[in-house]
Formats: C-alpha cells, sequence, structure tokens
C-alpha cells in the first residue's frame, strides 16, 4: 500500500496543529491548511470515502484534545454523531444522483443511435451532453479483444486521455454492445484520431473505424452504421489497418449493392477454382495476397510462406482453371474485383 492510501497518513500533524490552537486560540495558518488539503487529494485520488474521514479527523479530535479526560468528550461525541449523519445523507443523495445522470446519459445515448425520440427534444438533451446536433458529427467505433462496458477501465483510461488533451466539451465517449464509441465534431478529425490511437494503446492493439461526418441527430446514426459497417468488412477482408475511415472504403457497398450481380461474377471468374486440389481457398489466398501486395510474386510468397516458384505454379493454375492471367493487367481488374467479391460475400465457405 502507498503512502496516500495509509489511513492514518490523513492524519499525519493533524493533533499537534489541535493542541496549539486549544491553548493559543488562534486561526490556522496558511501552511497548516495546505498540510490539510494535500492528504485530503490524496485520500480522493485512492477512493476513500469522506464520510470515513470526516469520522476519523474527529476520533483524533477526541482523543488528542488538551485538557481535562471528559472536558469536550460528549460535545465531540455529539458533533462526531451529528456529522457522521449529515455525511450518510450527503453520499446517499450524490450515489442517486450519479445513477440518475448515467441513466439519463444511457437513455440519451440508446435514443440517439438508434434514431428514436422527437429531434427537436432530442436536441435540446444533446447539450446537456456536450453535443450540438446542428452541426456535422462523426463517430468511431472501437473494438478490442475483450468486451468493454461503463466504468471499464480501459474506457476510463481513454476518457481521461482525450479530457486531458481537449476538454470535455463536444466530445461523447460510451460504450455499447461492448464496443468503445466517441462522437465528435465532424470538423475536429484530430479528436477521433487521437481517441483511435488512445484506443489502440490502451486495448493492446484495438481496431478503430471512423464514419463520415454527417449533420443533424441522424447523421450521428449514419456516421455510426458506417463505422460498424467498416468494422464487418475489415474482418471480411481481412484488413489489418488499426484505424478504418468509412470514406476510403466506399468502393466496397458500391460494389455489394448489387448482390446478385457481384454472385453472378464470383461463380462465374471464380468458380471453376472449386475443381481444384484441395477447393477453392488455398487458391483464393493467393489472389488476395498477390493482389494486396501490389502483384509483387516475391512479397506475395514471403506473406504466404511459399516459395517464388510455389507462387508461380499456383498462379499458372488459376490461369488454367479460370483462363484469366493474374499477371496480365487486362485479366487483373476482373479477377480482383470477384476475389474482392468472394471475401464479402463469403464465398465458398457460403453457397451462392
Amino acid at each position: 500500500m502507498t503512502d496516500h492510501q495509509d489511513p492514518d497518513r490523513c492524519l499525519d500533524g493533524y493533533a499537534h496543529i489541535l493542541a496549539e490552537v486549544a491553548v493559543t486560540g488562534r486561526r490556522l495558518t496558511r501552511d497548516e491548511l495546505a498540510s490539510r488539503r494535500a492528504p485530503g487529494e490524496q485520500a480522493a485520488e485512492a477512493g476513500r470515502g469522506l464520510r470515513e474521514l470526516v469520522s476519523a479527523h474527529l476520533t483524533a479530535a477526541r482523543t488528542a484534545w488538551p485538557g481535562p479526560a471528559g472536558s469536550a468528550d460528549r460535545a465531540l461525541a455529539a458533533v462526531q454523531q451529528a456529522v457522521d449523519a449529515f455525511a450518510e445523507g450527503y453520499e446517499r443523495a450524490q450515489r442517486l444522483a450519479v445513477r440518475q445522470e448515467e441513466a439519463a446519459r444511457r437513455e440519451f445515448i440508446e435514443d440517439l443511435l438508434y434514431g428514436r425520440s422527437d429531434l427537436g427534444r432530442l436536441a435540446e438533451r444533446a447539450e446537456r451532453f456536450g453535443l450540438r446536433l446542428s452541426h456535422a458529427h462523426a463517430v468511431a467505433v472501437a473494438e478490442g479483444p475483450a468486451a468493454y462496458g461503463e466504468g471499464d477501465p480501459v474506457a476510463r483510461q481513454v476518457e481521461r486521455a482525450l479530457i486531458a488533451r481537449f476538454g470535455d466539451r463536444n466530445i461523447l465517449l460510451t460504450t455499447k454492445d461492448g464496443r468503445l464509441l466517441c462522437v465528435a465534431p465532424g470538423h475536429q478529425d484530430d479528436i477521433l484520431a487521437h481517441f483511435a490511437h488512445q484506443v489502440h494503446a490502451a486495448t493492446g492493439g484495438g481496431r478503430v473505424a471512423i464514419g463520415r461526418p454527417q449533420a443533424g441527430a441522424g447523421g450521428v446514426v449514419q456516421s455510426y452504421e458506417e463505422a460498424l459497417n467498416t468494422l464487418e468488412l475489415a474482418a471480411r477482408l481481412d484488413l489489418d489497418d488499426p484505424v478504418l475511415r468509412a470514406a476510403d472504403l466506399l468502393v466496397y457497398p458500391v460494389l455489394t449493392r448489387d448482390r446478385q450481380a457481384m454472385a453472378d461474377l464470383v461463380l462465374h471468374t471464380l468458380g471453376p477454382l472449386t475443381t481444384a486440389r484441395g477447393g477453392a481457398e488455398p487458391l483464393l489466398g493467393t489472389l488476395t495476397a498477390y493482389f494486396a501486395c501490389g502483384c509483387v510474386a516475391a512479397e506475395a510468397a514471403r506473406r504466404l510462406t511459399l516459395s517464388v516458384r510455389a507462387l508461380t505454379y499456383r498462379l499458372e493454375r488459376i490461369h488454367k482453371l479460370t483462363g484469366a492471367n493474374p499477371a496480365d493487367p487486362a485479366h487483373r481488374y476482373l479477377l480482383q474485383t470477384a476475389v474482392i467479391g468472394a471475401r464479402l460475400l463469403d464465398w465458398p465457405a457460403r453457397e451462392l
């Protein structure tokens, strides 16, 4: 246990001050007041309750009071009881206020992200939490190796880091479905970038998706859904970037807007790979790695832990089965689009 957590540390020097003041009747000096504030701050940081601390000071006063035994004990005992009851009521009301604030905040977040409630009323409630819904906002959604909830140490660490740098105005930090969320003004991209950096560090490699800035209460929902969809895309496409922006991945929703057309392209272009020994997946993985590294055979072979000769054999096999040559620029776009479609549609694991 550190010094500032020691139960007796906050009383250091207190009895001596009492003894001097009782004899002289003087007021406490500036240094003496400072000597009492410091341990108070340390006790608060250690999470000790105000009621406990007040009671400890009153007990110490009764013990150290100068003069004949019992000269002031009964009076101080009554003071101690009264102050203890007062502090109990104070803490009870404080806990209730915290619970009510948390409930109101959670209800607001649910209404905001699901687009519920009257928009005018929602905008009024938003100002209480530092948001002006008439302006554009962007939403960042982060997921890590564990599920995170309100009060989670990771959530608190990220929140402290953002408040220390930007203050707590115009930023809403929360959790939903085990993920961390940050809502920030659309023109302040540095807030979401810092959020992403802090999340990546606090979660040991968590991934963050950032939706595009959108105006109004409905814009917050749209940006939030874009960020969620971006996380889903990243998982399907095996993207390894720690920070993904919906604006940079707009081509993928376009490709899957006509699902049937994409399914036809995948089956027509890559369907023959299912006849290969071992099925289509190894050859599909080969194409994915080959296109991901700019069609550099040596780098693709390294990523797949293959020899360049083995990779070349696989590419020739793909050419023979599909009729499309991955090394030929004229065929490359067709194959790459079909590979992206296969990942988005979870083919060949899922039947199209």
